[in-house]
């Protein structure tokens, strides 16, 4: 049987590095060499090339893979599902992509995943709950454009709604409430930048979940790819680690919770129950943060205690009005010696947003996260998924989404009563499914995601997000909390004009002039 019933995806290796395999061994030779080892020396001849070949095998088998992180491969990637995206390219932090956008570009009805179902029927019900979503996508953008062109003309009052040149903002925060109900089979097109070192744990882990079928399909032909140019990158390539070897499998088996839908449930109400009803909750954090941060300054700077207090400290290194680095464009606070020292406050939270807003959330990949086994979140009689606070304010669309859920939740019920794998049936769920996960991160990564994260045109439920959380930090922090604020509030600080660095996009709202606990946002 097929790996899928839809196209295959595509896989261009668009650019990499020459001599990947030569360049990994002269990366190595350099280390214990009086001069630079070039890629030309190590197969100059035969000797050479012998030696090469033995210092490939030793190094890899030893485990020194810094060697092979060098060579760097960029890949286009079309016809590839959301769900594997989220799931295997993104679920970590050694990648760089860029990926079409469904806020801002309309999805295509016909551009989705099919994975190979057992038999006819099922195969219906599958495309039946497809084309719904799709229908439904469309009829929301109609239902909600009163209600935007509504709510755009109240923060846009010397605007009319109704002329074309806003026709295109409008129709963008439409599709970015109506995407919520598309399945997360829906295709994206990217590019994909990895290292060799990257693309070797690929093929090693391509059999896990969640998506392990349409993973055999697309790190196949990345191998197949890097092969074409350098048949030695891959020589030493390990086998793929079984699906039923994975740590999660085995204690699924061992605990005989496959089926255990009671054990399911239980774990849902627990999780939202302790949120308290916050999107994200501060779970834990280094108790002495602030002070620790305020050592880290003294020591960097050569100062006692007696000549830089806790708050001279902090505030030498946060407030925009005295470090220029929050003024920059680029983020240069990681070579920053002063604001490396935003390194030792250390937060974590427990968070629950929705699968699109979690697609954005983890491209923030030095707050990692540890995502959930997706179909162990997923009970059949129970429809669980976010709703937009857009869809929430319009009893038309509220009721359709409704609806349309309830359906989508019975349909993908009915493909598991027939027996489709979960892997399979977990394609429709929609871009609105809950991602119940902890994230972590230091001070330093957390002021780049709160402070893009905070502006009024940042994704509705990673605004609410960071909302929670600067609240929360500044309530244990005060000194470190009264400086997380969205560009507008830095750059107002900083007495950077124009404070609002977006220009044609301003949001409408003179939000530097707000404190983050008054912050109130619909569109």
């Amino acid at each position: 049987m097929p790996l899928m019933l839809s196209p295959e995806p595509v896989v261009k290796l668009e650019n990499y590095f020459r001599d990947p395999f030569d360049n990994a061994v002269a990366t190595a030779r350099t280390c214990y060499s009086p001069r630079v080892v070039t890629s030309d020396d190590v197969h100059k001849d035969e000797r050479s090339r012998l030696r090469r070949d033995e210092i490939a095998e030793s190094i890899y088998k030893a485990g020194h893979h810094t060697t092979i992180q060098h060579a760097t491969f960029q890949f286009i990637l079309d016809k590839v599902s959301r769900q594997f995206i989220w799931s295997f390219l993104h679920s970590h932090p050694f990648y760089n992509s860029e990926q079409v956008s469904q806020r801002y570009v309309e999805v295509s009805p016909e551009n989705f995943s099919v994975p190979p179902l057992d038999d006819d029927q099922s195969l219906e019900i599958y495309l039946e709950t497809i084309r719904l979503q799709m229908r439904v996508y469309q009829d929301l953008m109609r239902i909600l454009d009163p209600t935007i062109r509504a709510q755009y003309a109240k923060i846009f009052p010397n605007r009319d709604p109704e002329l074309k040149r806003w026709n295109s903002s409008l129709k963008k925060r439409a599709q970015e409430v109506a995407r919520y109900v598309l399945p997360v089979a829906t295709h994206a097109h990217l590019y994909h930048t990895v290292s060799g070192l990257t693309l070797h744990r690929y093929h090693k882990l391509v059999e896990q979940f969640d998506t392990p079928g349409e993973q055999r399909q697309v790190v196949r032909k990345m191998i197949e790819a890097v092969n074409e140019v350098d048949p030695l990158f891959f020589k030493h390539i390990e086998d793929p680690l079984p699906l039923d070897k994975t740590p999660e499998y085995e204690f699924f088996a061992a605990r005989a919770l496959s089926e255990d839908v009671p054990s399911r449930r239980e774990f849902l109400e627990e999780f939202d129950s302790a949120l308290g009803g916050l999107t994200s909750r501060l779970v834990d954090y280094k108790v002495n943060g602030q002070a620790s941060m305020a050592q880290a300054v003294r020591a960097v700077l050569g100062v006692t205690q007696e000549n830089l207090s806790e708050t001279e400290a902090l505030d030498l290194v946060l407030n925009p009005a005295k470090n220029s680095l929050f003024g920059e464009a680029l983020n240069l606070t990681t070579l920053g010696k002063l604001t490396r020292t935003m390194s030792h406050p250390h937060f974590t939270f427990q968070k629950k947003i929705s699968h699109t807003a979690d697609s954005q959330d983890q491209r923030h990949r030095m707050t990692p996260g540890s995502r959930p086994v997706l179909h162990r979140h997923f009970v059949a009689s129970n429809p669980d998924y976010i709703t937009p606070s857009l869809i929430q304010i319009s009893a038309e669309a509220s009721e359709h989404y409704r609806t349309t859920m309830q359906t989508v939740w019975q349909n993908m019920a009915r493909l598991l009563e027939r027996g489709a794998g979960e892997e399979h049936a977990m394609y429709l769920l929609p871009n609105a499914f809950p991602i119940r996960f902890y994230e972590s991160g230091d001070l330093l990564n957390h002021h780049h995601k709160w402070t893009k994260r905070l502006c009024y045109t940042a994704q509705e439920e990673i605004w609410n997000m960071c909302k929670d959380e600067v609240t929360q930090v500044g309530q244990i922090f005060p000194e470190i909390g009264k400086y997380m604020l969205p560009p507008c509030g830095l750059r107002s600080l900083a007495s950077t004009r124009p404070y609002c660095p977006e220009g044609e996009r301003f949001c409408g709202i003179p939000v530097w002039k707000l404190p983050v606990t008054e912050f109130e946002r619909v569109i």
